[in-house]
């Protein structure tokens, strides 16, 4: 074989390396963003789990707020039953909108707030939501590390050749960040 020939098939063999190299390593980051998802949504399913008990604490003590618990509830489903980030954006948006009303009710209520189970349940809610938060974090880095890679020359084109299509971020936007629920009622 010439040299001319060696240098060629070194080159096909270099690139086939780099194709592959590149591939795996889309799926790796794509592996990664639907995992990093899915322990969003568990930590949101922790927070779902608590609500009802949060709701069923104050309500013995605000019996009249029939309302807010209606519309608490109604929030959580709609959260529960959001499958995608932007669709769990606006659901989440709206639970803790919701939430924040419920606890300001809660706030009128002294004895409420001295009762051990409900502040059982504010720490356990300070700590599902700092989960969360956290996993969203970690989420929309790896989103971030996913999507640049789609968008960067050359993996750019074995993106489009392999199939692989940006993921959205999950963030609430500066608004409904403010209206996180507070849970210090000391």
């Amino acid at each position: 074989m010439s040299p001319t020939a060696w240098v060629a098939v070194s080159l096909i063999v270099a690139i086939v390396v780099w194709a592959v190299a590149t591939f795996n390593g889309l799926i790796q980051l794509r592996v990664r963003a639907d995992g990093s998802w899915s322990d969003v949504s568990v930590q949101l399913k922790r927070r779902y789990d608590l609500i009802p008990n949060i709701v069923e604490s104050v309500k013995g003590y605000a019996a009249h707020e029939r309302g807010l618990f209606t519309q608490v509830t109604e929030a959580r489903a709609r959260a529960m039953h959001a499958t995608t980030p932007k669709a769990k954006e606006a659901a989440e948006g709206e639970l803790t909108g919701t939430l924040k009303s419920l606890f300001a009710i809660a706030e009128n209520y002294p004895q409420l707030r001295a009762n051990e189970n409900f502040l059982g349940l504010q720490r356990s809610l300070t700590e599902v939501e700092e989960a969360v938060q956290s996993s969203r974090r970690y989420y929309n880095a790896v989103v971030r590390d996913y999507n640049t890679k789609l968008q960067v020359v050359p993996d750019r084109l074995i993106a489009s050749l392999g199939g692989f299509t940006p993921k959205e971020f999950f963030q609430l936007d500066a608004a409904e960040e403010a209206k996180t629920p507070k849970v210090s009622f000391s």
